[in-house]
């Protein structure tokens, strides 16, 4: 475990209007004409932590292409806004990368600093890339169990860019860290929505309103005088006792036409589990479900989820089809993608080898 080393943090100390907006919220789901039932003020938060870990939030152009070289610090001096919002912003530089370039290190370190400030924060922001957010804010929300609120943010524009999106992420944000409902879990604000680590996804390479939850939408929105809630604000993630796993796993594709060979060599050089990301309802091809089940011989957890955009996997086919992956001895992964199943395979790894916990564990949420 790396020790938490308080020199690294700086402090903004913003004394502006806790909950000078007036901001009111609703628990009700309906037309606007219902906006105004139940609505409860926003919280009024003294203390937010602000982790900042690089991305294009912070980054600037170059003569080898834009980077991060923007401070959390200075993000936050640049939106003045953030005063109405808290009383004091503490901010630490957990490190300052594009979220393309962070690794389960990285993430841990990010996981041990929230976890240091859980009792002196009323919530936490964190600025991230948007390329690897959901897979951070998921490592969190499995491997912490804090009782404030995580909530991640970023930009698709960079500061220098016409009509930057940073600003109003990190405004959504701090009112989400801050909000009286908006207690626990780990979340991800941007486009004036809050999304559930769980079931968010990026799903647009350079659209302002990336982020999505297929199947579930979003937990909240954001407007100009409230936030109405959709869903009950909380982790919807199984807990995991690990944030700092040494194990590896891979993922292997399919495509149509594909041969066994990440499969082979994923058992070849023993990889302690591996995603098999399938078609469809979670099916592939008998030449790769073949291989499935020499991994599962060899002693390789093998966890099956879907291409597929939305939905989740359902055992039907034979001849190489989820039922077959079923009858091997594959795991199924639900509605996980196949980069967060890898994430909660490589936590649920760190805790047991047993398969049929690990199967309990991925029939969890």
């Amino acid at each position: 475990m790396i020790p938490y080393d308080f020199k690294r943090r700086s402090f903004i100390q913003m004394m502006g209007i806790a909950g000078g907006t007036g901001l009111a919220s609703s628990t009700a789901v309906g037309t606007d004409d219902d906006a105004n039932a139940d609505e409860v003020p926003e919280y009024d938060g003294t203390v937010v932590q602000v982790l900042s870990m690089g991305g294009t939030i912070a980054s600037t152009p170059g003569e080898g292409g834009a980077s991060p070289s923007q401070s959390g610090e200075a993000l936050i001096e640049s939106v003045p806004e953030l005063n109405n919002y808290a009383d004091e912003i503490l901010v630490e530089q957990v490190t300052q990368l594009g979220s393309f370039n962070l690794d389960q290190d990285d993430v841990a370190d990010l996981g041990e600093a929230a976890r240091n400030v859980e009792n002196i924060a009323d919530g936490i922001v964190v600025t991230h890339g948007t390329d690897t957010m959901e897979e951070s804010a998921y490592h969190l929300d499995l491997a912490l169990d804090l009782d404030i609120p995580i909530i991640f943010t970023g930009a698709q524009r960079r500061p220098d860019e016409v009509s930057t999106d940073g600003p109003a992420n990190l405004i959504t944000s701090f009112r989400a860290a801050t909000h009286d409902e908006i207690r626990n879990g780990v979340y991800i604000a941007f486009n004036e929505e809050l999304h559930a680590a769980r079931d968010v996804t990026k799903g647009h390479t350079s659209k302002l309103e990336t982020f999505e939850s297929p199947n579930k939408g979003p937990v909240a929105a954001f407007t100009r005088d409230n936030v109405r809630l959709y869903r009950e604000p909380k982790s919807y993630s199984v807990s995991l006792s690990a944030l700092r796993p040494d194990k590896t796993v891979s993922i292997a594709a399919s495509g149509q036409g594909m041969d066994d060979r990440q499969i082979k060599f994923a058992i070849e050089q023993g990889d302690d589990g591996l995603v098999l990301d399938g078609f469809g309802l979670g099916n592939t091809s008998e030449i790769l479900s073949d291989a499935v089940q020499d991994a599962i011989d060899s002693g390789l957890p093998v966890v099956v989820t879907s291409r597929t955009h939305a939905g989740t996997l359902n055992a039907i086919y034979g001849n190489g089809g989820g039922q077959t992956l079923k009858d091997h001895g594959a795991i199924s992964g639900g509605d996980l993608p196949a980069h967060k199943a890898r994430i909660k395979l490589l936590l649920a790894l760190e805790a047991t080898n047993s398969v049929t916990e690990l199967r309990d564990c991925f029939s969890s949420w």
